[in-house]
């Protein structure tokens, strides 16, 4: 690491290598030459004087970027397209002449994005799918543990923990779909000119349309792609990185939701994410254990949410056929969001992995706040042995608010139980209430959710996509 000049945390600390490699000088200009292939074979399939010694020629020397050659070109010709096609041509004199023929920059340039994007968002699907499979055992193992639920953060109706990490699951799911929609509609850009009407192939071609008409769909198969977009400008359209930042800001936001609520089970001492033996919690607090992952996560995720504007604007202000203002900005938001995105996934792997569930706590406080969520159960009784509806109602509201204040106000424990036998107006001794303080009795469905849910959506995303499972996920600080 030089440490001179600005490393970038994307790179040092939060993204993978085989992320950072999609994004890297040799995955791009290694793939600029292959589409100078692609170029060239298509345009003698098609009946230019091309031989195939030159494409011979190219295609030994597809992996061997001379950076040297092109990097002084383009101190002189301020030009990094045409640099590289000069650098390929000192590597290849006798197919020097043919590099490019008839293709503007961007044949190159937005045809390679398109191609790493692709790439990305793979590996994306990838960490996705195995977030989704640990989340799923997570569940499964604890559908039936019944927990606290919260409202605005209020102690609610009970469900399960396995249930809360459903509701992540879910988000998660919604996010896959995303990635599968977006990668089934990529397409290349083509080779269709400085305007996009692909003016300078009709005059290669003699005027022949139809032979034009060939060439996209050619080059696409060479490219592994089914087809290009239809029309275009110089650029294929913005819009497309808008799609697929938003894809990378959904899986963001269902990341920061879930670790958000990590992070506050954490505090509750309910979840731990993992800790490790030697690490340290506080500086000044040997004691802590601070939900570091959980909020790494957290603040990579605002990141690549607010990124998400930048291939928006950008995708507003082009102008006519092509402005360059997105230049720039493209270098940083794309390859920025997947690395943050990158180091987002590998960080919930990582944690749901090693998540660790305390379930004494988590009964200990359900069943200081279940004799409020009993209530109901306990009136529906009072009223089957003759009660008054409306009048136990009222009673057992103002028993609730003596037992709140006792809590509250006085630190001491919840005595609802205690007060109800004490009424006459409930037929139920101490004993009998208590018995009714099963945990279980309060959850309703939840368990029946989790084992339909896994059975019927998630158990064919990961047999789909079961190619890509196994990965364990390890951080780098």
């Amino acid at each position: 690491m030089s440490t001179d000049r600005y490393n970038s945390p994307l790179s040092e600390r939060y993204a993978s290598k085989e992320m950072q490699y999609i994004f890297s000088p040799d995955m791009k200009f290694k793939t600029w030459r292959r589409l100078w292939i692609a170029l060239a074979e298509t345009e003698k399939e098609l009946g230019l004087p091309i031989t195939q010694e030159q494409i011979d020629e190219l295609k030994a020397h597809a992996e061997e970027i001379n950076y040297d050659v092109a990097r002084a070109r383009e101190r002189e010709v301020r030009h990094d397209v045409m640099s590289h096609v000069y650098a390929y041509g000192v590597q290849c004199p006798a197919a020097k002449g043919i590099i490019h023929l008839g293709a503007t920059s961007c044949y190159v340039g937005d045809n390679t994005d398109i191609i790493i994007m692709r790439e990305a968002l793979l590996l994306i699907k990838k960490k996705l799918v195995n977030v989704i499979s640990e989340l799923a055992a997570f569940a499964s193992q604890y559908k039936a543990l019944p927990t606290l639920a919260f409202t605005h953060f209020q102690p609610a109706q009970p469900t399960t923990v396995g249930k809360r990490a459903a509701l992540w699951l879910q988000e998660f799911c919604l996010d896959l779909e995303d990635v599968d929609y977006v990668l089934g509609g990529l397409k290349l850009l083509g080779s269709k000119g400085t305007t996009g009407t692909q003016a300078s192939f009709l005059e290669l071609f003699d005027g022949d349309q139809d032979t034009v008409d060939r060439i996209d769909p050619m080059i696409a198969e060479k490219m592994g792609f089914s087809r290009c977009y239809p029309v275009s400008g110089q650029t294929y359209s913005r819009k497309v990185d808008t799609r697929v930042a938003n894809v990378l800001a959904g899986i963001a936001a269902s990341a920061h939701k879930m670790s958000n609520d990590i992070r506050l089970l954490q505090h509750l001492k309910e979840v731990e994410e993992p800790f490790e033996k030697n690490q340290i919690g506080s500086s000044a607090m040997a004691y802590k254990r601070n939900p570091m992952r959980s909020e790494r996560i957290a603040s990579l995720s605002r990141y690549v949410m607010i990124d998400a504007l930048n291939p928006a604007i950008t995708s507003a202000t082009q102008w006519f056929e092509r402005t360059l203002d997105d230049s720039a900005n493209k270098r940083l938001s794309i390859p920025e969001g997947f690395l943050a995105a990158d180091g987002i996934l590998d960080l919930c792997l990582n944690v749901v992995d090693g998540l660790v569930v305390y379930p004494k706590v988590i009964e200990k406080r359900l069943r200081s706040e279940l004799p409020f969520m009993a209530t109901e159960n306990i009136m529906m009784d009072a009223v089957k042995a003759g009660g008054d509806r409306q009048e136990l109602h009222e009673k057992i509201r103002t028993l609730s608010m003596q037992a709140g204040r006792r809590v509250k106000e006085e630190g001491g424990e919840n005595n609802l139980l205690e007060l109800i036998a004490a009424d006459p107006d409930f037929p139920m001794t101490l004993e009998e209430l208590q018995k009714t303080m099963e945990p279980s009795r309060y959850v309703g469905r939840a368990r029946e959710q989790v084992e339909a849910f896994l059975k019927e959506v998630i158990d064919p995303i990961l047999e789909e996509n079961r190619q890509l499972l196994g990965m364990k996920a390890q951080i780098g600080v």
